[in-house]
C-alpha cells in the first residue's frame, strides 16, 4: 500500500519563503515595508546621523545605500569642495535597501530638520530579491515619505546608478527602474536626472577607471557625479536667481 506524505508549511516558514522571492506574509511587497537592520554597526550609524540632525544645521542631505555613503571615503574632497559649505549632511548606509531606508526616515534621520534639498539615489541592492516594479514602488513610497514628513523640502531624485561591466540582468533591471520612477518628477517639488551616461563608454561598458568594482565610484567618479548634478543642486538650492 502506497502511503502518502503531507508537509506542514507554518506561518513562519512561509515568511521566509516568500522574503527570499521579495514579499511579505502579508502580501506586502518587501522593497516597501519599512524594517531595520539588525547589525550593530548598521544601529550605530544609524544612530549617529539621528545625533548629528539633532544639532540642527541641515540644508541639504544626501539618502541612499553605500554609494552615498561613499562621499566620506572615496568622495570626501568633493564633498568637502562641493556640499559641506552648503551645511549636507550625508545619510547613505552601505548595503541598505529600500526598506531600511523607509523605517530611517521614519526613525530619526530627517526629525526636526528641513533642508532645502534631498538628493536621493537608492534601489541597487533590491535587485537581486525585487523586481524591477517592486524596487520601484519602494523608491516611490520613499518620495512620497519625503514629500509627507519635509513639505518645503525640493528633492532630486537621481537614476539608480550603472553596474556591471558590460550591460548585463542586473543593469538591464536598474534601467527598467529608472524609466519607472522618472515618472515621479513633477518639476515643483520632485526632479529627477539620470546621469548614468556620464559614467558610461560610448559602447555602454562601464569603466574601472570610474568604478573598479564596477558599482562604487572611486575618487573620479564622485568628481563626474557632482559636476553631473551641480547646476541642479546650486537651482533648486536657491543659489542661482
Amino acid at each position: 500500500m502506497k502511503r502518502s506524505f503531507s508537509v506542514r508549511i507554518t506561518p513562519f516558514v512561509m515568511a521566509g519563503i516568500l522574503a527570499v522571492i521579495g514579499l511579505s506574509a502579508f502580501g506586502e511587497n518587501s522593497a516597501t515595508k519599512a524594517e531595520p537592520r539588525g547589525d550593530e554597526w548598521w544601529t550605530k550609524r544609524h544612530q549617529s546621523m539621528n545625533d548629528r540632525v539633532k544639532q540642527g544645521n541641515v540644508d541639504m542631505v544626501f539618502i541612499g545605500d553605500s554609494i552615498t555613503q561613499g562621499w566620506e571615503g572615496a568622495g570626501k574632497a568633493t564633498w568637502d569642495k562641493f556640499y559641506a559649505k552648503r551645511n549636507a549632511v550625508n545619510l547613505g548606509i552601505g548595503g541598505d535597501r529600500t526598506q531600511h531606508v523607509l523605517w530611517r526616515l521614519d526613525n530619526g534621520n530627517i526629525e526636526g530638520i528641513s533642508p532645502k534639498l534631498a538628493v536621493v539615489m537608492i534601489g541597487t541592492n533590491n535587485t537581486g530579491s525585487n523586481s524591477a516594479e517592486e524596487i520601484s514602488d519602494g523608491i516611490t513610497a520613499i518620495v512620497k515619505k519625503l514629500r509627507d514628513k519635509l513639505p518645503t523640502t525640493k528633492i532630486l531624485l537621481l537614476a539608480v546608478f550603472p553596474r556591471e561591466e558590460k550591460p548585463g540582468e542586473l543593469r538591464a533591471k536598474n534601467d527598467k527602474v529608472n524609466t519607472l520612477i522618472s515618472a515621479l518628477k513633477d518639476n515643483k517639488s520632485v526632479f529627477y536626472m539620470d546621469i548614468n551616461a556620464k559614467f558610461l563608454d560610448k559602447d555602454g561598458t562601464l569603466p574601472a577607471s570610474i568604478m573598479p568594482d564596477f558599482l562604487h565610484p572611486n575618487e573620479k567618479g564622485y568628481e563626474i557625479w557632482s559636476d553631473a548634478i551641480e547646476g541642479k543642486v546650486a537651482e533648486l538650492m536657491g543659489e542661482v536667481k
